[in-house]
């Protein structure tokens, strides 16, 4: 594909993507790797019982779609049948390539489908692969404060890189520019959620080209607008994430039973290149970037694929509101809900839609007044559902919504009631589904990655896992309400303690606080929401941390590895304790928050927000 500003060569009938050429640049792409590893689709699949299995997308069947003097569309295919099972994932793949008349990059998309009858199989992941010139691209952006020279790959492999707790985390001891002398590089630590995630890419200052994914839509991505995926890392490498397990686990792999008919466009995504002269700035590539990323967001839904599978903007449908909340220990009537998420995914349970990846997602972000208006909705059905920061819980829409061609629904209104029981006693952190709010500590001097120093996200520094057995080595957290403050006192994440031996013990954290009064034959009520967990386990204990059986246990939950991969949340839990009141005394209480499980340092929670109910008026 050619328009006179780029060249994209494609491999034929695989549909691989193996040349870019640019701005006098012979080829973008790294030409030392095979041409199969250079531009490409990709999945992991798996079948019941069967380990998982990583593929690139190679197709069998080449067509032009469309050609005409402002757009070619190709399309590379193939189709699945019984002679491929355990071969290939079974699904009929369509990618498409889209170049337009005077445009400074390509698009592209694909289509998945699964048919009746077809073999059962997990989709635990699926996404696009770029991989860059070395030699040229060693600037990476993917925000203004999330911006930096990047090592090279070969500062990654023995002896020059030293392999840490897991083998994406590599401490640089002898990178080709000592300037990384003494810093870790971990993929993980460029995650991004999925409402934040909208461009990013690498610079080559000579020439000065910029090379970016941009992706202007989240309908197709699963999990969410707070579910995180990866973006660019050392390689250089750019990825478009559509479907992945990361921060969540397996409740974010697609399960497909025998015979489960199922079809899904991912996409489009814009790949965008763009130059600036030789005297000027080549880190302004960004800003050009980001320009052009509102852009495309602007044109969404576009009007060019020529896929049946792809509903043009009068084909989709709109539902706007208001959204209030009712809590009658806050306000004495409703308050509109500021800032609130609010979303249509398939229909399900109340905040089922974290855990929702096999449809699309639609969401918008209400305003100050809690009015919402969520547009370009693709046909079918939904719930409407909704979370609001400062408040728990999840909200979902009585009646499922039906979105057909044009229509534009208004469901005028709607109340969010969280749950409460009682007036506030006390509270620890801020209900906003992350334990950002919390006491990050200082990196390890051993372990820096420069670029979060001083940064909002500092939490994403190797190894802040063990900084809490330096600050606890022998007695765990303990937290006194009324005189500590979260933001100093709450580590951010209740993880296992390291032992002189190498291993590991579980931890519990107490919560001290006075009652002046207690009703013995009331019901108190602690609510604890937690913002991530990976095989872990919450147990809670009244006054008395010696007592054979919890008073409540979440039991073994959570696959998230948020700790180990740097986020500071995962899968949303919220649990609702009854604590009767004799077990409470006028005067000093301890709640106690234990977390026995301990076969490794990345076991362990993160909390989002911490309350005790009095009985109700």
């Amino acid at each position: 594909m050619d328009n006179g500003i780029l060249k994209v060569t494609i491999s034929v009938p695989d549909g691989i993507v193996t040349g870019i050429r640019y701005n006098g640049v012979d080829n973008l792409l790294e030409a030392r790797n095979p041409e199969e590893n250079r531009g490409y689709w990709d999945v992991v699949s798996s079948s019941t019982g069967s380990t998982s299995k990583f593929e690139r997308l190679k197709c069998t069947t080449y067509k032009v779609i469309l050609k005409t003097k402002d757009q070619i569309e190709l399309s590379f295919s193939r189709k699945w049948d019984v002679s491929l099972q355990n071969k290939l994932i079974p699904l009929n793949i369509d990618k498409r390539f889209i170049m337009l008349k005077g445009c400074s990059g390509f698009y592209s998309y694909a289509t998945y489908e699964h048919l009746e009858g077809w073999p059962d199989f997990h989709l635990d992941e699926t996404r696009i692969a770029f991989k860059l010139r070395k030699d040229k691209f060693h600037y990476m952006a993917m925000a203004d404060n999330w911006r930096r020279y990047m090592p090279l790959p070969d500062d990654r492999l023995p002896p020059r890189g030293q392999q840490l707790a897991y083998p994406e985390a590599v401490l640089l001891v002898d990178p080709i520019e000592p300037e990384f002398k003494g810093e870790v590089d971990d993929k993980y630590q460029y995650s991004c959620d999925n409402k934040d995630n909208k461009v990013h890419g690498w610079i080559s200052m000579d020439p000065p080209v910029g090379f970016w994914q941009i992706t202007p839509s989240d309908e197709f991505r699963s999990g969410g607008p707070v579910k995180q995926s990866l973006t660019s890392h050392v390689g250089p490498t750019n990825l478009a994430t559509f479907l992945s397990p990361h921060y969540a686990g397996a409740d974010l792999i697609p399960k497909f039973a025998q015979g489960e008919a199922w079809k899904k466009v991912f996409g489009p995504v814009f790949l965008y290149v763009n130059s600036v002269k030789k005297d000027e700035d080549p880190v302004a590539l960004w800003d050009d970037a980001k320009i052009q990323m509102h852009h495309e967001v602007q044109s969404w839904p576009y009007s060019f694929p020529a896929s049946k599978d792809f509903p043009s903007a009068n084909q989709r449908g709109s539902v706007s509101g208001i959204l209030l909340v009712q809590d009658k220990y806050t306000s004495d009537g409703c308050i509109p809900a500021n800032g609130a998420y609010v979303g249509l995914a398939r229909p399900g349970e109340v905040g089922s839609w974290q855990r929702e990846c096999k449809g699309y997602q639609f969401w918008a972000k209400s305003d100050n007044n809690g009015y919402f208006s969520i547009n370009n909705i693709r046909w079918g059905d939904y719930n409407l559902y909704a979370w609001v920061p400062g408040f728990i819980g999840d909200y979902v829409y009585g009646t499922p919504i039906s979105i057909t061609s044009g229509c534009k629904i208004n469901v005028h209104e709607i109340v969010y009631q969280p749950p409460r029981d009682g007036p506030t006693l006390w509270e620890i952190g801020i209900p906003d589904r992350t334990a950002a709010e919390y006491f990050v500590p200082e990196p390890n001097p051993k372990f820096i990655n420069n670029v979060f120093i001083n940064h909002p996200d500092r939490f994403r520094q190797y190894g802040l896992w063990d900084r809490y057995s330096e600050l606890y080595p022998t007695d765990d957290l303990v937290y006194v309400i009324g005189k500590s403050d979260y933001r100093k006192d709450w580590f951010f994440a209740q993880v296992t303690r390291r032992k002189e031996d190498g291993t590991y013990q579980g931890t519990t954290w107490q919560i001290r606080f006075k009652l002046d009064s207690v009703h013995q034959g009331g019901t108190y009520k602690l609510r604890i929401a937690i913002a991530t967990a990976t095989l872990a386990e919450v147990q809670v204990r009244v006054n008395n941390p010696s007592t054979n059986r919890p008073l409540f246990t979440t039991g073994l939950f959570g696959r998230d590895n948020s700790i180990a991969r740097h986020g500071i949340h995962g899968l949303y839990w919220l649990y609702n304790i009854d604590i009767q009141g004799n077990l409470l005394v006028q005067g000093d209480n301890t709640i106690y928050l234990g977390q026995p499980r301990h076969q490794s340092p990345f076991q362990g929670i993160m909390y989002d927000y911490i309350r005790l109910e009095a009985p109700p008026n």
